[in-house]
């Protein structure tokens, strides 16, 4: 359940940030007995992949808190993103171990279709909060939720490799944040519509 639990917290994290989990996971592989990477993974270790991740995460660090820019990002971050999930969480071992399921130690892409959803479904969130940020706070607020971002990121990172249990207190918190998420997004659709209703108004015929 633990090992289950690990993969979750990073594919999610992979969600608001592909680059940040897959840094931590290689980092830890090399320095702690944290985390033991598969034979299939241990490129991840490699100091020479770990760096050109972190060039990555330099340059989305950097991109995602431009207002506009960040939009784009998502754009095209909709396919590394869920990528990323799949990765991490097949690359701790969490699928093989998921409940000490033969099935899935049998089925490896069951371990990646889990990781790809959960952090195809942070992604989601994630893209459409952003405009609602951007246009309420005429994008002000872009940098500070990105770095908010980045840090929730990195914390459920670490918190899914040493204390994996918590990653159900992670969870629920980022489900309450969806839904806050979803009750503004259909607000401002319906502000749109409306304001798109009253200027086809017509205007009363003259006396």
């Amino acid at each position: 359940m633990l090992a289950a639990l690990t993969g979750l917290g990073l594919s999610t994290a992979a969600g608001l940030n592909a680059y940040i989990p897959l840094v931590v996971v290689g980092v830890l592989a090399n320095v702690t007995d944290a985390v033991r990477l598969p034979d299939a993974y241990s490129w991840l270790s490699n100091w020479g992949v770990i760096a050109v991740i972190a060039v990555l995460l330099v340059a989305e660090t950097v991109l995602d808190k431009v207002p506009v820019v960040d939009s784009v990002n998502d754009a095209i971050q909709t396919v590394v993103r869920p990528a990323s999930g799949g990765v991490v969480f097949s690359a701790t071992n969490a699928a093989a171990e998921f409940e000490r399921s033969s099935w899935m130690t049998e089925n490896p892409w069951a371990g990646w279709l889990l990781g790809i959803g959960v952090a195809l479904a942070v992604h989601v969130m994630k893209s459409a909060a952003r405009p609602v940020v951007n246009a309420g706070t005429a994008g002000v607020g872009a940098p500070v939720v990105s770095t908010a971002e980045d840090a929730g990121s990195l914390g459920i990172s670490l918190v899914a490799v040493f204390a994996p249990v918590l990653v159900i207190v992670a969870l629920l918190l980022l489900a309450v944040l969806s839904w806050w998420v979803i009750v503004k997004v259909r607000r401002r659709r319906a502000r749109k519509r409306g304001d798109s209703s009253a200027g086809l108004t017509l205007p009363p015929p003259a006396g």
